[in-house]
């Protein structure tokens, strides 16, 4: 896709976030373990980084925002595990303290995300994260659309893909339970709504996803009982 647009600007801002990413956690992991190992999830994280944030910044917002998704996942824990996607904090944090701008590049894509995340989603057993989330985008834009007499099925041209299958499910910091799967769904996709209508100026889509993020240690208490 980046060859096709011919967007050399992008390739070394992706490339460089990438580099940054993976190499502060492999160092971060030099120093713990005393062996250097190359994690996959820390270039999968460059990657995001690189076809979230808008490629004409300055390159040390791409470099910044690597080097804050790695410290996130070693400084910000509960019960062992990260609690935030470290892709969506890292960028996140760019944007609220150094205004920096999202491209989300190739999020329209959806012949290319929808299968192969349809595919992954199941793997990772994530289903009914998505279903909560696509309904309740369905529901209320939907009902937006019907008031503002657009046309519905505009909504689907909407999506943002990148994020929904590339961001939202990720396993690490997303419920393990059913019902929690459910509610983080929601959850998410009510809170981007709000925000989009509240016009807020950064990204609804990783401040609600960061907020619920906090939420998961919860929903993984939930007693499978109340599903019944």
């Amino acid at each position: 896709m980046s060859i096709k647009d011919k967007d050399a600007t992008f390739l070394l801002t992706t490339l460089l976030a990438v580099v940054s990413s993976a190499g502060s956690d492999s160092f971060i992991s030099y120093l713990k373990n005393k062996k250097f190992t190359l994690s996959g999830s820390s270039v999968i994280t460059g990657l995001i980084i690189g076809y979230v944030l808008s490629s004409d910044q300055l390159w040390w917002i791409f470099t910044l925002a690597s080097l804050l998704a790695i410290a996130s996942k070693y400084l910000i824990r509960l019960n062992n595990k990260h609690l935030f996607n470290p892709a969506a904090f890292g960028i996140f944090t760019v944007i609220l303290f150094f205004n920096a701008t999202t491209q989300w590049k190739g999020t329209y894509l959806w012949y290319v995300l929808v299968p192969f995340g349809l595919y992954f989603i199941a793997k990772i057993k994530k289903t009914q994260l998505l279903l909560g989330y696509i309904l309740t985008v369905l529901i209320l834009f939907g009902l937006q659309a019907f008031i503002q007499k657009a046309p519905i099925l505009n909504i689907f041209g909407y999506l943002s893909y990148f994020f929904i299958f590339i961001m939202l499910i990720e396993p690490k910091t997303t419920p393990i339970k059913p019902l929690g799967k459910i509610i983080f769904g929601v959850g998410v996709a009510l809170l981007i709504f709000v925000l989009t209508e509240m016009a807020i100026r950064f990204d609804a889509e990783l401040c609600a996803l960061l907020v619920f993020n906090l939420s998961a240690p919860l929903l993984n208490k939930i007693p499978e009982r109340r599903l019944i």
